[in-house]
Formats: structure tokens, C-alpha cells, sequence
């Protein structure tokens, strides 16, 4: 997507990075395992404090959300979020390349994250980009829920 810019999340954005997460997870989420995970009802101004909250721009309209965790060996995406409206368009792979970036200006060699094993298209897309499986957890809120563990060497 030739036209995604991104600009990190400042206070003024709270709102905006939980309602775009929010109408991102819910209809995915509710769809395949019955309720919507922690990043849908998360209120963000810590993790915006912290700098680890990037927006992403299309054509100067806020269509996506990238939040971080900074860990000493290994970027950890928290969440990635795309407005309904735009995806199945690339958005999600921009959001990715740009943790992939930030992770190299890091000077971390690898990012992770993780994902309900139930959420196919997550799981596809994420190994489309070259993420590779490591483990697989218990959800540990919800019984008989797995979360898939994820690596990418950079």
C-alpha cells in the first residue's frame, strides 16, 4: 500500500486507537471464538505514554494501529489493528514491516507475537511474512482457549 504513511500515537489519540481497536477485534474475534480479546477493550494512554503506539495513515486517514512491547532481546507486537473497511488490502502487512523497522532501529534481531489458534487468517498472515511458530500456550483467561506463540528472525 503505496499511500500508508505512519505517525506515533500522542494523548490526543486515546480514543481513537481504542475505538478503531475495538470495531478491528470485535467482529473478528466474536465471530470465531464467542468474545473480544483484551486489545478491543483496552483504554491505551499508558501504552501511548510509553511511545510504543503507531497509527497508520491512509491517504491522511487514521485505517490502522500498531502497539508495541519493548523487551531487551525481541519486539513484542501487542496488537495490530485494521478498520474493517480497509482490510484484506495489504494494511496489515505495512503494520508489519513497520514493527519490522522499528525493530531494526532497535537493534533487536527478532519480533514475536502471538494469536488465538483458532484465528486462521491471523495465523496465515502471519506466516506469510516469514513468522514461524514456537510454541503454543494456554489462553490463561479462558479455559480450553490456546494462543499461538510466533517468531521472526530479522
Amino acid at each position: 500500500m503505496e499511500q500508508v504513511t505512519f505517525r506515533r500515537a500522542d494523548l490526543a489519540d486515546v480514543d481513537l486507537v481504542s475505538d478503531l481497536s475495538r470495531r478491528a477485534y470485535v467482529p473478528a474475534y466474536m465471530s470465531v471464538i464467542g468474545e473480544a480479546p483484551k486489545p478491543a477493550t483496552e483504554k491505551y494512554a499508558k501504552r501511548i505514554m510509553d511511545q510504543n503506539v503507531w497509527i497508520a495513515l491512509f491517504n491522511g486517514a487514521p485505517v490502522g494501529v500498531l502497539v508495541l512491547e519493548r523487551n531487551p532481546s525481541y519486539l513484542l507486537i501487542y496488537s495490530i489493528a485494521v478498520e474493517p473497511s480497509h482490510q484484506r488490502k495489504g494494511l496489515g502487512e505495512a503494520l508489519l514491516g513497520k514493527a519490522e523497522t522499528l525493530a531494526m532501529e532497535l537493534k533487536v534481531r527478532e519480533i514475536r507475537l502471538y494469536t488465538n489458534s483458532r484465528m486462521e487468517n491471523n495465523l496465515n498472515l502471519y506466516r506469510k511474512v516469514g513468522f514461524t511458530e514456537i510454541g503454543a500456550r494456554p489462553h490463561p483467561t479462558r479455559s480450553g482457549e490456546f494462543l499461538v506463540d510466533l517468531s521472526k528472525r530479522i
